[in-house]
């Protein structure tokens, strides 16, 4: 219930400014969004490559076969203990629980950007280690941390992601 709860929120979001101009980016270059969010508002924004470190909230997957994903939508977002998929199979929400792994990612990148994250978290935390070296990083925050010893070339936009990233396209024009 609690997931099912969620998911009714959800319903009622809207991307932000921050989305939207990030898929403005893919006009301009080949954007790989890497998030913590369960949320599909990178999605509907029209972002092409998302990966959800925790997982997605409007998905479920098998408990036998954790390969079988099933998206949910927005008029059948209710599931319960009782739930199966079309083999039979109980499902459970697509998030990332306490203890278990996320995703590996790619961390090729001519250019890393870390969004909204007060990097205390793992694996936010080390993002800024993830980034190539010798790309530039940009970090965008409205309350950024320190930048820790060892990190190389990153520019802070001290704004929330509505204006940061607005900022970071700016930036990126004029180079």
């Amino acid at each position: 219930s609690f997931y099912n709860g969620l998911r009714r929120q959800l319903l009622n979001k809207k991307p932000n400014a921050a989305h939207l101009d990030l898929k403005e980016l893919e006009k301009d270059f080949d954007v790989r969004i890497i998030t913590q969010n369960v949320d599909d508002l990178h999605e509907r924004a029209g972002s092409s490559h998302v990966l959800h470190l925790h997982g997605e909230l409007m998905k479920v997957r098998s408990m036998t076969h954790e390969e079988r994903v099933y998206p949910l939508s927005p008029d059948n977002i209710e599931t319960s203990v009782d739930t199966r998929d079309e083999y039979g199979d109980p499902v459970r929400p697509h998030i990332v629980f306490f203890q278990e792994a996320v995703p590996n990612f790619d961390q090729e990148a001519d250019i890393f950007v870390v969004i909204g994250t007060s990097l205390n978290v793992d694996p936010a935390a080390g993002l800024l280690f993830y980034a190539p070296k010798n790309a530039p990083i940009y970090y965008i925050d409205p309350r950024p941390a320190a930048i820790p010893e060892g990190v190389g070339n990153v520019t802070v936009i001290a704004e929330p992601a509505t204006v940061g990233v607005r900022e970071l396209i700016e930036k990126l024009k004029n180079q």
